[in-house]
């Protein structure tokens, strides 16, 4: 399991998980966001542009 803090939301991601590549984002210990990282959409819950940069910084280095 990957978990990374970053501007108040926490991101996790777990080896071996189902199909396709994803990533949970929550706040303040509820789900806001379930992200597929194949396909660059939303699987659960509603993305924000603060999210998806948050992602985006998250993935340029090398974390997601």
């Amino acid at each position: 399991m990957g978990k990374i803090r970053r501007g108040g939301y926490v991101f996790l991601t777990w080896k071996g998980d189902h199909s396709p590549h994803h990533v949970h984002v929550y706040r303040d210990g509820r789900l806001v966001l379930k992200w597929d990282m194949e396909n660059n959409v939303p699987m659960k819950g509603k993305p924000t542009n603060r999210i998806l940069g948050l992602i985006a910084e998250l993935r340029a280095e090398g974390l997601l």
